[in-house]
């Protein structure tokens, strides 16, 4: 049984004793394996993971640097800094959620913890959102792909993007038309999701008014976690 699915039941049989990780129990210290404390809002009622929950385990191509990216190869070895996205946004959401990751790594950079963090934003679109494209797109958002911590990562096939952002995050993806935006032929909803995971693999922060977060508050978290 995950934490999640424990603490519901804990909290419906109104057990309190041995229920470390779960918010709301008094005097609880954190979940266990993380190093941040309880956030201020308990999210553990959302439909995606959140503080003490375990990063999913997925792998997924990263067509920039032609390799495959695993969550789980990065345990033991980085924190991780993960949000969804795709290039032909019309409205602003997903610029101002790679520019929260893309301050993560500046951040890493000045500070000298750039090998210690990895920054892995995934595309729902990989029907356009090519490699080449890809590219392109880290130059206009000033991603520095030399830093060897940034990792776009592009499903195989659009099924496949729904696959990951359903299962593994709880984020229903699904085309919308856009009828009402010159040259763009579909259009996805937002949900704005930033996560950040420590190197254990278990969760420290969910975001979800990711475009809205605070930057110097998330870059602070990061430092805390990638660096602890």
């Amino acid at each position: 049984m995950d934490r999640r699915s424990f603490c519901k039941t804990a909290s419906a049989l109104g057990v309190v004793a041995g229920t470390a990780g779960c918010l709301g129990v008094l005097g609880d210290p954190g979940a266990e394996g993380a190093i941040l404390g309880p956030p201020d809002q308990d999210l553990s009622e959302a439909s995606f993971p959140s503080y003490g929950d375990e990063m999913p385990d997925f792998t997924v191509p990263d067509p920039i640097r032609d390799e495959a990216i695993s969550t789980a190869q990065l345990e033991g070895e980085r924190a991780v800094l993960w949000t969804s996205f795709y290039t032909n946004c019309p409205d602003g959401v997903c610029p101002a959620l790679i520019l929260r990751l893309r301050r993560g790594q500046e951040a890493a950079a000045e500070a000298g913890y750039g090998d210690q963090v990895a920054f892995l934003p995934t595309t729902f679109d990989p029907e356009r959102d090519t490699a080449e494209t890809l590219r392109e797109y880290a130059g206009q958002q000033s991603v520095d792909l030399d830093a060897g911590n940034w990792h776009f990562l592009r499903p195989e096939t659009y099924e496949r993007a729904q696959e990951i952002h359903d299962e593994h995050f709880g984020l229903k993806i699904e085309k919308a038309p856009a009828d009402d935006i010159e040259n763009l032929e579909y259009r996805f909803p937002h949900y704005g999701l930033i996560i950040l995971a420590n190197e254990r693999g278990v969760i420290e922060r969910a975001y979800p008014r990711g475009p809205k977060t605070d930057i110097e508050r998330l870059v602070d978290d990061l430092e805390r976690v990638a660096t602890a």
